[in-house]
């Protein structure tokens, strides 16, 4: 897979809506600078803030990492047909082991994001919590995976649920030594 371009793709959406580089950044709530600097490719955006510039866009990471998926009318899906929405992002992002995330169906058209969650040992969304507009929710399949929102950390087993308001900052790690996997909802979709 070729590397994908972070910062032409960026440059091309902001243009494109008709947006300087100081409007974008007025709007997502980040320096100018760093506008300028991930559309020239001489930084690359953590997870948390590619997340807050998209937002000044008005799209979620689904559209900028894959611009040419069409809607789609389907009502089942076979596991090979789940939407890999991370793929590109290790090329990209400062991770911290692999998070492997995996969409049902259009979740733009159905204003519900479904996703199938794998976290290797040691895998963590990062020092930067996350925050979006959004509430999100999801039950532990296997392993265990400590998250944290707002003041509050648990870690949590098979068969333990979580749900919350998106707007708190929140973070999520397997500190265990076995792979986690989660089944998780969000509304509004956020990637």
């Amino acid at each position: 897979m070729q590397d994908f371009d972070v910062g032409a793709r960026l440059k091309e959406m902001r243009v494109a809506a008709g947006m300087s580089q100081r409007r974008l950044a007025e709007l997502s709530d980040v320096p100018h600078g760093q506008i300028s600097m991930i559309e020239t490719n001489r930084s690359s955006p953590s997870v948390a803030s590619l997340r807050k510039i998209l937002g000044g866009l008005g799209v979620t990471m689904s559209e900028f990492f894959e611009p040419d998926s069409g809607s789609s009318s389907a009502v089942f899906f076979k596991p090979g047909e789940l939407r890999d929405l991370t793929s590109r992002l290790y090329s990209t992002f400062e991770a911290q082991g692999r998070i492997t995330l995996q969409q049902v169906g259009d979740a733009r058209a159905h204003n519900l994001q479904i996703l199938y969650e794998r976290y290797e040992p040691g895998a963590d969304t990062g020092e930067t919590m996350l925050e979006h507009v959004a509430s999100e929710g999801g039950i532990v399949i296997a392993g265990e995976l400590e998250i944290t929102v707002g003041e509050q950390t648990a870690i949590l087993k098979a068969g333990d649920s979580y749900l919350f308001n998106s707007t708190q900052p929140h973070r999520f790690r397997n500190i265990s030594d076995r792979e986690c996997v989660v089944v998780s909802a969000c509304s509004p979709p956020y990637l």
